[in-house]
């Protein structure tokens, strides 16, 4: 089937908030030198938690107060506050001025952009439970309405689940479409698939888009309580706990954060002048209907290799020329079958694999944020022409030992020209994208 012809679209600006480095430049710098950021938390260990390691982003108010005025900052719950920090600087890198100390609101509508951040379950579980449900249940049965009132006005925008869209939208002042998105694990690459046919379709010229999750331990919990979900062997080493691809893997270890990318038509930012990190040829999300072997908590492997495939073929690219893949990958038994997925998708056999990493060796797993801060990864690695090492599988699993070699072990410096990310999360939903290096060919501004 034909398909119409549709804008190029490119990446022009990123903001990272992560475990092992808030910011871009420091999450490089941490990637690089394969330096995780999990930790262990006291809070995990005092409500009973098996796994009491996890990836939070080292912030302190201190840092977030020189982004964010108080009067704005108190009003978000954590995801809030992670989501408009990397929106924040994504939009400065893309040479967009935005300075939330300095009345942004009195800034004019940018009516050609407009932002999809989605949400796994993080929207605002640390003011549920620390504050609304607390009051909640004090207040006076013989008093109605008082001990409501106290729960504050602003309870419905921090937990409400577009908070983390709207967030950006208010501080960038986005007039197009503004929407938050949860497809658990797969909703950050989701997100970036809508931001990317609003681009390519032109109804807007750019779009943020990406994740966010907040870390308050009611997040973790429902995982925690599964056993044999999360990582519960590495609660004294916990920089050795995220062991995607390993024979030792015990467990995802969750984590948190945010990740934005300003995507823009090719023509927007070559008439801006912005800067071009590199371009997203093509994205696709689909389901395997929790049919043949798939379920709630295992993807179909038929649909894992269509959605694979889908980018591929629309790309118009075939495996010899992909560099790099960007798995999913998550420390747990599935890794196997998820390499076995990609070899098949492919079409090739395990040893002929591309270089394969998991960024979640080192942050974790930032659940509906994930797919966005690894596709930050990506996009980084495309533009500064190195590969970040996977750490901690020096003990491969036996199951994926035939693609042993492609598993980069140290930092490689090396020409990214394009690359796979996928996502495939609870639900059996799937999601794949396909970046490019961009070598400055404009003289279609379609395809």
């Amino acid at each position: 089937m034909s398909r119409p012809p549709r804008r190029r679209v490119v990446v022009t600006g990123l903001g990272v908030v992560a475990p092992n480095g808030v910011g871009v430049a420091a999450f490089r710098d941490a990637l690089q030198a394969g330096r995780s950021g999990i930790q262990r938390h006291e809070t995990l260990r005092e409500n009973n938690f098996a796994c009491q390691i996890g990836g939070v982003p080292p912030l302190t108010e201190e840092d977030i107060l020189r982004v964010l005025p108080f009067s704005t900052y108190q009003k978000l719950s954590e995801a809030m506050v992670y989501a408009g920090l990397a929106a924040i600087e994504c939009a400065r890198s893309a040479g967009i001025p935005v300075d939330p100390m300095q009345g942004y609101l009195d800034s004019p509508v940018d009516w050609s952009s407009g932002a999809f951040i989605g949400s796994g379950l993080g929207g605002g579980m640390d003011f549920l439970y620390d504050e609304f449900f607390p009051i909640l249940g004090q207040a006076p049965k013989s008093e109605p309405g008082r001990g409501v009132a106290a729960i504050g006005a602003d309870a419905v925008p921090k937990v409400m689940g577009s908070s983390v869209s709207v967030t950006v939208g208010r501080i960038l002042g986005l007039g197009g479409q503004v929407s938050t998105n949860s497809s658990a694990c797969t909703t950050g690459t989701e997100a970036i698939f809508e931001g990317w046919k609003n681009v390519a379709f032109g109804f807007a010229d750019a779009m943020y888009v990406g994740g966010a999750e907040g870390s308050h331990f009611g997040i973790w919990a429902g995982f925690d309580a599964m056993r044999n979900v999360l990582c519960s062997s590495f609660n004294e080493a916990p920089e050795l706990g995220s062991r995607p691809m390993s024979a030792t893997a015990c467990g995802f270890v969750p984590g948190s954060g945010a990740g934005v990318l300003r995507l823009e038509s090719l023509e927007s930012a070559l008439a801006r002048d912005a800067p071009i990190l590199c371009e997203l040829v093509s994205a696709f999300c689909n389901s395997g209907g929790q049919r043949d072997g798939g379920t709630m908590t295992f993807p179909n492997p038929e649909g894992v290799v269509r959605c694979i495939r889908t980018v591929l073929e629309d790309s118009g690219i075939g495996p010899g020329d992909v560099t790099l893949i960007n798995g999913h990958l998550t420390s747990t038994a599935a890794d196997p079958f998820e390499v076995a997925n990609w070899a098949r998708a492919l079409r090739v056999e395990p040893e002929k694999l591309p270089l394969i990493q998991s960024t979640k060796s080192m942050v974790g797993h930032g659940l509906g944020a994930a797919g966005a801060v690894e596709a930050i990864a990506v996009v980084d690695q495309i533009a500064g022409r190195y590969v970040h090492p996977s750490i901690n599988c020096e003990d491969v699993h036996p199951e994926i030992r035939r693609a042993e070699a492609s598993i980069p072990r140290r930092l490689l410096c090396r020409e990214v020209d394009y690359a796979l990310k996928a996502s495939f999360g609870f639900g059996d939903v799937n999601g794949a994208l396909v970046f490019r290096s961009f070598d400055g060919d404009s003289r279609s501004l379609t395809r």
